[in-house]
């Protein structure tokens, strides 16, 4: 296991190119120009920003992405708790108390290139039948979960709320497990959610969500291109 001093000099040297710095800055100028030209609570910028640098980090597999990750689920918490967005608000629970195993996970998996001093993630790969069976509870339990809401609740949106719900809790767990199968769970929750916040008028999230499609993508293609 790396050790923990190790993992943060060589989280901010060597490792990024200059793509994933532009990736990087490109996705906070998203979220700033969207809340001037529409502004929201502040504290809709802050979740959006935090949101963008944590999936970015995540992506390029640094464990730095957690502590960013923190402050987004904090903050989102809140305005989905604002908008009665009930399965966030238990998805987000969950969030926060699997991201603290999950910091424990990834410095498992963590190794330290000698040639660089960066600090990488060893992602693993699950058997195809294996995501199969993921998928095929994921649309069930999305189902019942919209069921269940849209007749018991006063959600605004209940089988959207399902839908972004269920598949995140199964990408959570990958993610936790660093397995690389977490990204196309995570775009079917990205595309949904961007729907549903751009029905609820939350511009910020809504270009959150945006982007976080397109990490969706250069995440895969990442962790795909690690060596096991």
């Amino acid at each position: 296991m790396a050790s923990a001093k190790d993992i943060l000099r060589s989280e901010f040297l060597a490792g990024r190119t200059v793509f994933d710095w532009c990736f990087l800055f490109l996705g906070i100028a998203v979220q700033v120009v969207v809340f001037t030209l529409q502004p929201d609570t502040p504290i809709s910028l802050v979740c959006g920003i935090t949101g963008i640098i944590a999936v970015i980090l995540c992506a390029q597999g640094k464990i730095s992405t957690f502590l960013f990750g923190f402050i987004q689920i904090g903050t989102y918490l809140y305005l989905s708790l604002v908008e009665r967005l009930y399965g966030e608000v238990a998805l987000n629970v969950f969030y926060f108390v699997s991201q603290l195993y999950a910091v424990y996970v990834w410095r498992r998996h963590y190794r330290i290139r000698t040639e660089t001093r960066s600090a990488e993630l060893q992602p693993r790969r699950l058997k195809a039948w294996v995501m199969c069976c993921i998928m095929a509870a994921v649309l069930l339990l999305s189902s019942l979960t919209g069921l269940l809401l849209s007749r018991f609740t006063d959600d605004t949106q209940p089988w959207l709320d399902a839908f972004t719900t269920v598949p995140a809790l199964f990408a959570q767990v990958l993610l936790m497990l660093a397995y690389r199968e977490q990204w196309p769970l995570w775009l079917m929750v990205d595309v949904l959610s961007a729907v549903m916040w751009a029905r609820a008028g939350n511009w910020c999230l809504f270009a959150q969500y945006v982007f976080w499609c397109a990490n969706c993508i250069y995440g895969w293609r990442r962790w795909a291109s690690i060596e096991e």
